[in-house]
Formats: structure tokens, C-alpha cells, sequence
């Protein structure tokens, strides 16, 4: 019953259900304490309203912001809560008392306060907004950036300042309770002094050396930087806040080009969810903005993702367009119409530009380049099972998708099974379960299952650790754990920088420190290799968060079984055996004609009998009869080993960067194939010289 209001009402917890119950139980508990007139029980219901109001403000609840769209929003709670104190007020016969009336007037100015303070909060938001916001781009030595306000100032400010009247509420309620009426008097002019200040020290920050340079200047000093910096590649990427990962899995391939990088943004929201880098970034939400910015020795520009935005850059034609994508898969969205504006298409290996064949999307064989996968570079190549260990099996389902097709996931119908059977397994295996983040946040029966799955494996694991059979080094365990604690607590030091106060302070000061940077990309690698030896080899585990990847799971173990995603075309790249789950009963012939990926993997039935087969490729090299099909679709999905896809990568960079220079050589030159207007355009006549050639009708 819990779990299903919780749902409905899209809170986080019980607990901020309860207190959204009791605020606005609260309200009614007021009046009827007005009406008593119950002081105690007036006093009582208010505590309960303040303290729910705040904690749901502080929890950021989903069911503030409803409130306000039923006419209950802040403001409305507060001037109910002061109306219903000024009832209880005139119900114990104080109405003609000069409290009274100096709690009615402190009301009224308090609310006058309300428009300048919002006034000047809004204001400086706007005034400290950025026409472009950077990383890793040196603004701060060109104009002046000053620093934001003290974070208390503007994080929800209209809560604090409707909070002020606490102080007021409170002498007034004092004063009823005691007959005294200096403590409504006090309390009246505290929270009065206290709103005028909030306001006074709110003005320095919208004039004067506070803000930060107008849109022109700022606008010029990015201008000249880049005149500075001459980036020559730029990877360009607009979408949603959710879209973020589709740039971020470019970073380190950004990082590793051999021309000057430069990464060009157009929402915020993904500029606050990217991941950090050393490689510049401008966000740039303005259309204009970014046209009239000077791109100038820019040769090639990639495209992860097929955006009507992208029409911004695909506009400039001195340079060279490419759609880079954010994975290759089997999806429609791999072979979208749209791909046929770039100049070319790079795929990772042979099967993306059969796709594009046979979908016949307009998209020309000749503009399609492999260039491999430069993020699939940390999968290591199979070797077998190590000696002395054994198997490990990793279990990496995908999430239940916004509808119900059974195909979405293996955990509603087969994931229980896939498990039991790993557990029971003739010759012990070691189970990993790492589950897609989004399990279970759209189905209540994807997210039991989970449940279940995750108390199989715990269970499963502490006997096993109990198992004299399996006992581990304890203090070599114990040392990985020192090291852990060790590893997280310089990671945190390294990364635990205060934050910028805004966008504005943000650019000024968002140089990445290349040598932190790859201290912490060192330390990361240490962490995952203590987090493996932290526990036994054959402890099955549970892992969920963003620590360890994905990657480091897929190189720990020798096989997978897991669902149509993407996460199947990455762990080809592994050469390992693995399974898929044909979860809507497609049949295998048919499985494998839909999903190219599939085509060397064990197809799996609801039941999981067809494990054997995996375990048996795993235990018995002999036995693995699908090795070869498997290395010759790793060629096909991903293109060949040699040479290295980032070097691939590079290659086909320098390459369209040449036909770039070329055609960019000849139009200056006029060299390049001239029009002919009076035979292009029937009917019209060509005035003027060549060079500056005029056509009238």
C-alpha cells in the first residue's frame, strides 16, 4: 500500500510521503486550533507545517512543485499560516490590542518585501547567465569574471525568505500564551529587520564590478581565444540532460586525437552532467551566437547524435561533417535518413555499412569510413580461465524499456532461472550480477525480481565464503580493503575542489588540472584492481553503482549472459563466450536474423537449459564450438584489432581534414569547378564580372 501511494505520488521515500501527509494535515489542524482557540495546538500544527515544508524543500520533492499547481504553493502556505494566527488572535479577544494590530502590519510589510527580494534574486540570475559557458578555456586572464554570491544567499532563496516570519510567528503565539506583549513586539521587528536586510545585501550584487561583462565582451574574449587556440577538430553534441552519456563516451577519444580538440555544447544541463576532461568546451545555447563564432580553422567536426541543432554547424562549409553516433547497434536509429547530410559516415566495422545498404536511407557506400571503436580499447582479449581459478560468469541484464514487451529483459521471465542454474552449476562458477541502473524504476515486477535475483546471489555468497572448499587469504583481503579506503580517500581530496558558485564562476575558474586528471585516472585503475582482490576469487557479488564499470566486469570474466543491448556488441570485443536471452521467445533462427550481435552467442530460452553449453565453452576449450564465428563477428561489428581503432580514428581525422584544406584551397584559388548561372538558372540574365557576379531577372 506504501510502496504503491509512494509511486503515485512520485516521492523518493516513506518518509517524504509522511511528511507531505502531515503538512497538509497540518492546515486543517491549524484552523481548528484557531477556532478553539487552542494556543498550544495552534503552536503544535505550525511546528509540524514549518519543519514537513522544509524538509520537502531540502529533499527537493517532486510534490512541491505540484502544490503549486493546485493554487497551495509557498507562498499561499505562509499568508495561510500567518491568516489562521491572526483568527486564533481575534478568537482570544486580542483584537483590539495594539499586538494585534502590529502583527497584521508586520504581515503586510513582510509581504511587501517579497517582490524586491524576488526582483533581485531573479535579476542576478539573469545578469550572471553566460552567453557561452566553458571548461579547460582560458576566459579569466581576458575579461572579468567576479565571484558569484554566497551560495546561502540564492539557493532556495524564496523558502528562506518566507521562513523569516518564523520569528514574528512565534513572539505573537508567546504573547498569547503569556499575556506579554513584548514578545510579539520583539518578534515582529526581528523578522521585519531581518527581511529588510535579506534585501539590502542582495542590491551590491546586481550593479557595479559584481556582475560579470555583458554579452558582446564576454562573446570577444571567447573570439580571441580561439584565434589563440586554432582547434581544428570539434566534437558537437545537443540533446537532452538524459543524453549526456552519448558525449561523454567520446572524452577520451577527444583526449587522444592527434589535432587540437575543441567540444562544442548547446544545453547547459549537459555541460553540469559531463564528465571531466582536459579537452576544451564551450556551451554555446544561442543560435546566433554560434554562427558568429569564429570557427575558422576548424577542419572536421563530429556529430554523435542526429539533432535538429546540429543545422548550426552543418552550415559552415569550410568544414567537413561527420556522424560519429553514440554505438552501433541493430537499432533503427543506426541507419537514420538524416545521416545522408554529413560529408561522411564512420562506422565501426563492416556490418554499419551494411546497414546503411540495405536500408537504402540515401547514404553512399563511398562516404562510409571504419574506424572501429576507440572506446571499446579497455576490454581485454580472452585468454581462458587463469589457473588455480574458477569460472566467472557475469550476469549483466538490461532494464525493463517504458513498455511492457517481454523482449526488453531477461529479468522478469528468465533472470531467476539463469541464476539458479549458474549457482547449481555441476563445476563451480563464480556469479557477478550487475544489473542496468535503471532496473526496476518503471515495473514493480521488474524491481521485485531484482530483488529476489540479488538475495539469490547474496545468499549464495555467504556460503560460499563459509565454505572451506573456497576459503580465501583473509589478510591479503584485508590488506585490498586498507588499500581501498586509502585509494577513495585521495580520490576524494583529489576531486573534493568546492564548487563554483554558478556558470559564470564556473567558466572562470573550470581549468582542468591535467595532472590531477591523470592522477585520478591512475588511482581509478588502482581502485578496481584492489576492489577484485578485496574479496575471493569465488565469492559471487552483487555489483551496482558506477563503481566498478562495466568494462572491469566484462575483464574479470570469462563469459556473460545478458540481453539485446549494447552491452552485447561491447563484450564481442572481449572474444569471450556469451549468452543472450531470447526473453520474447522469438525462436533461435529467427533471434538471430533480427540481431546481428547474437549471431555466435548461445541463445538462451526462458527456462536457462541451454547453459550448459556456455559453461561447458568456458570449462573446456575443446567444447567451444562457436570461437571462430565469434572472432569473425567481432571483425564484422567492430573492424580488425590492427592497427589500433583510436590510430584508425586518427587516420580517417587527418584524412577529411585534407579534403577539407583541399576544397577550402580552391574556392580561394578559384580553381574548384565554376557554375555556370546563365545555364543554371533558365530565364535569367548574369550581369558583372566573375568576381562579383549579379543576377537580375
Amino acid at each position: 500500500m506504501i510502496s504503491t501511494a509512494i509511486r503515485v505520488a512520485r516521492v523518493g521515500s516513506a518518509a517524504e510521503l509522511a511528511a507531505a501527509a502531515l503538512m497538509m494535515l497540518g492546515f486543517p489542524c491549524l484552523m481548528l486550533a484557531a477556532l478553539l482557540p487552542s494556543v498550544a495546538a495552534f503552536a503544535a500544527a505550525a511546528a509540524v507545517t514549518y519543519l514537513a515544508d522544509h524538509y520537502l524543500h531540502r529533499r527537493g520533492s517532486y510534490l512541491i512543485n505540484r502544490l503549486s499547481k493546485v493554487r497551495a504553493g509557498l507562498s499561499i502556505r505562509f499568508l495561510i499560516r500567518q491568516l489562521l494566527l491572526v483568527l486564533l488572535l481575534a478568537r482570544l479577544d486580542m483584537s483590539d490590542r495594539m499586538v494585534f494590530y502590529a502583527a497584521i502590519a508586520c504581515f503586510l510589510a513582510f509581504y511587501g518585501f517579497q517582490a524586491p527580494h524576488g526582483a533581485l534574486i531573479t535579476l542576478i540570475r539573469l545578469r550572471r547567465k553566460m552567453p557561452v559557458a566553458t571548461r579547460n578555456v582560458d576566459l579569466g586572464s581576458r575579461i572579468r569574471i567576479p565571484d558569484a554570491p554566497p551560495r546561502r544567499l540564492l539557493h532556495r532563496s524564496a523558502e528562506k525568505m518566507l521562513h523569516l516570519d518564523l520569528v514574528a510567528v512565534a513572539g505573537v503565539l508567546l504573547t498569547a500564551a503569556t499575556d506579554d506583549a513584548v514578545y510579539g513586539f520583539a518578534g515582529v521587528a526581528v523578522t521585519l529587520v531581518l527581511a529588510f536586510g535579506y534585501v539590502a545585501v542582495l542590491v551590491p550584487f546586481v550593479r557595479g564590478r559584481k556582475t560579470p561583462p555583458n554579452a558582446e565582451k564576454v562573446l570577444a574574449a571567447v573570439d580571441d581565444w580561439l584565434r589563440e587556440y586554432r582547434p581544428e577538430t570539434v566534437l558537437y553534441f545537443s540533446g537532452s540532460k538524459d543524453s549526456a552519456y552519448q558525449v561523454n563516451m567520446w572524452l577520451e577519444t577527444m583526449e587522444q586525437l592527434d589535432t587540437k580538440p575543441l567540444i562544442i555544447l548547446r544545453e547547459r544541463a549537459i555541460l553540469e552532467r559531463m564528465a571531466p576532461t582536459t579537452v576544451p568546451v564551450i556551451c554555446v545555447p544561442g543560435g546566433v551566437h554560434l554562427m558568429n563564432m569564429d570557427l575558422s580553422t576548424v577542419r572536421v567536426a563530429l556529430y554523435a547524435a542526429n539533432v535538429g541543432k546540429n543545422i548550426h554547424m552543418l552550415r559552415v562549409p569550410t568544414i567537413k561533417h561527420v556522424f560519429i553516433g553514440h554505438g552501433d547497434s541493430d537499432k533503427l536509429a543506426s541507419v537514420n535518413p538524416f545521416s545522408k547530410v554529413y560529408d561522411e559516415v564512420w562506422t565501426a566495422g563492416r556490418a554499419g555499412r551494411d546497414r546503411y545498404s540495405i536500408a537504402d536511407v540515401g547514404v553512399r557506400d563511398d562516404d562510409i569510413v571504419e574506424v572501429g571503436r576507440p572506446q571499446l580499447a579497455p576490454i581485454q582479449s580472452w585468454q581462458g580461465v587463469p589457473e588455480g581459478r574458477i569460472p566467472t560468469i557475469l550476469y549483466a541484464p538490461t532494464w525493463e524499456g517504458w513498455d511492457d514487451n517481454p523482449g526488453n529483459t531477461s529479468i522478469l521471465l528468465a533472470g531467476e532461472n539463469i541464476v539458479k542454474r549458474l549457482l547449481a552449476a555441476d563445476q563451480p562458477v563464480r556469479v557477478l550480477y550487475k544489473p542496468h541502473p535503471f532496473t526496476g524504476t518503471r515495473s514493480a515486477q521488474a524491481k521485485a525480481a531484482h530483488e529476489r535475483i540479488t538475495a539469490l546471489v547474496e545468499k549464495a555468497a555467504a556460503e560460499r565464503v563459509a565454505d572451506q572448499r573456497f576459503a580465501a587469504d583473509a589478510a591479503a583481503q584485508s590488506a585490498a580493503k586498507a588499500e581501498l579506503a586509502r585509494i577513495e580517500g585521495r580520490i576524494a581530496e583529489l576531486s573534493g575542489s568546492a564548487e563554483a558558485g554558478d556558470e559564470a564562476e564556473a567558466t572562470r575558474d573550470g581549468m582542468v588540472d591535467a595532472a590531477r586528471h591523470a592522477e585520478v585516472a591512475r588511482l581509478r585503475a588502482e581502485w578496481n584492481d584492489a576492489y577484485w582482490r578485496s574479496f575471493g576469487t569465488a565469492e559471487h557479488r552483487v555489483i551496482t553503482g558506477a563503481e566498478p564499470r562495466l568494462y572491469d566486469c566484462f575483464n574479470v570474466s570469462d563469459a556473460m549472459v545478458s540481453d539485446i543491448s549494447s552491452v552485447v556488441s561491447d563484450f564481442i570485443a572481449s572474444g569471450k563466450p556469451y549468452a543472450v536471452t531470447d526473453s520474447a521467445e522469438l525462436g533461435v533462427e529467427e533471434f538471430k536474423r533480427q540481431n546481428t550481435a547474437v549471431r555466435a552467442a548461445v541463445i538462451l530460452s526462458n527456462s536457462a537449459g541451454e547453459l550448459g553449453e556456455l559453461l561447458a565453452a568456458v570449462t573446456d576449450p575443446a567444447s567451444d564450438a562457436q570461437d571462430a564465428d565469434r572472432q569473425e563477428l567481432k571483425r564484422y561489428l567492430l573492424g580488425p584489432d590492427e592497427p589500433a581503432s583510436i590510430d584508425q580514428f586518427n587516420s580517417a581525422v587527418r584524412e577529411l581534414a585534407r579534403k577539407a584544406e583541399r576544397r577550402n584551397l580552391g574556392q580561394e584559388s578559384g580553381t574548384s569547378a565554376a557554375v555556370d548561372l546563365a545555364t543554371a538558372l533558365p530565364g535569367q540574365r548574369v550581369t558583372g564580372d566573375t568576381d562579383g557576379a549579379s543576377v537580375t531577372g
